[in-house]
């Protein structure tokens, strides 16, 4: 690893890891064959007993790898990632997924063009299903209705709306003012957290519909109801509960989405009292909330 700055313009791609070599090193090949070079590299491996140095440092981009002996989650991860970019000089950070991929190598290139053209401060590609890039890979709430094809978007860009940890790229300045992730968060919520400052910054930011990003399918767990007009997050196991409801009543009671909390209150009741039929995990639900709002980010 070289303590020399890196040149004037510099893209610093950030990957965080867990035990998904063969995930990590396919992204890896779709990475370092982009148009557009990626300057260097930071993979942040929160799987110390299953270590992918070797993969990481055969991908062909100058790279430091940072193993954690404590698992960072996602957020801290992110968090450790981009601070050590911006570090490293990088005037833009490249942020990815070790299940995901640039749908192709041309991905990098185009969002520079976009974030440049347009003046934004960050800028998604479409995040589509890996499996079948014509669908979304999660569900997008458009005012009432659900997207859920790539087709459904539009033609261009969408301002204000962005996948930020599935392939988005970031100038240097718009990370000054909105930050890191919170490491308290560990994970799920903490792209929804970064969102909601970027938002509040007023900095230009959104999604070009020219390119896309591959992630598996998500929209498994946005449970529908009232024929499809609302949907509800139901994970499929306790620590995926745990963690995205309590991260929830945290960032409900954040500035910017505290509007939303009633609303919250009377969808998921009638989730779970309608649709489920299970008032015990409507009370499980209010309690983790409260535990975020209050701030209590004990681990699961």
């Amino acid at each position: 690893m070289s303590t020399r700055r890196l040149a004037k313009g510099a893209v610093v791609a950030v990957i965080v890891t867990h035990n998904r070599r063969e995930l990590l090193a396919t992204s890896l090949k779709v990475m370092a064959a982009q148009t557009k070079p990626v300057d260097h590299l930071v993979v942040v491996d929160n799987d110390p007993l299953h270590p992918a140095k070797d993969v990481v440092e055969s991908c062909g981009i100058p790279t430091t790898y940072l193993t954690s002996h404590r698992n960072l989650g996602g957020a801290g991860g992110f968090a450790l990632g981009m601070l050590h970019a911006l570090a490293l000089g990088a005037d833009w950070v490249w942020l990815a997924d070790d299940d995901g991929r640039p749908a192709d190598e041309n991905v990098l290139q185009i969002l520079f063009e976009e974030a440049t053209k347009r003046r934004l401060a960050a800028i998604s590609p479409v995040v589509a299903d890996i499996e079948d890039p014509e669908k979304l890979a999660f569900p997008l709430r458009r005012g009432l209705t659900w997207k859920r094809g790539a087709n459904e978007l539009g033609e261009d860009f969408l301002p204000g709306i962005a996948s930020l940890f599935n392939g988005a790229l970031f100038r240097a300045e718009a990370l000054d003012v909105v930050g890191v992730p919170d490491y308290r968060l560990f994970f799920r919520g903490d792209e929804v957290e970064i969102h909601r400052r970027l938002v509040r910054s007023g900095l230009p930011f959104g999604t070009s519909l020219r390119t896309q990003y591959l992630h598996p399918n998500g929209s498994g767990e946005f449970k529908p109801m009232l024929g499809g007009r609302f949907h509800a997050q139901d994970p499929e196991n306790d620590v995926k509960r745990y963690y995205t409801y309590r991260n929830r009543g945290y960032l409900l009671s954040q500035p910017g989405l505290r509007k939303l909390g009633l609303l919250e209150v009377a969808r998921f009741g009638l989730y779970f009292l309608t649709v489920r039929k299970d008032p015990k995990l409507f009370a499980q639900w209010l309690k983790l909330v409260l535990q975020g709002r209050h701030e209590r980010f004990y681990r699961k």
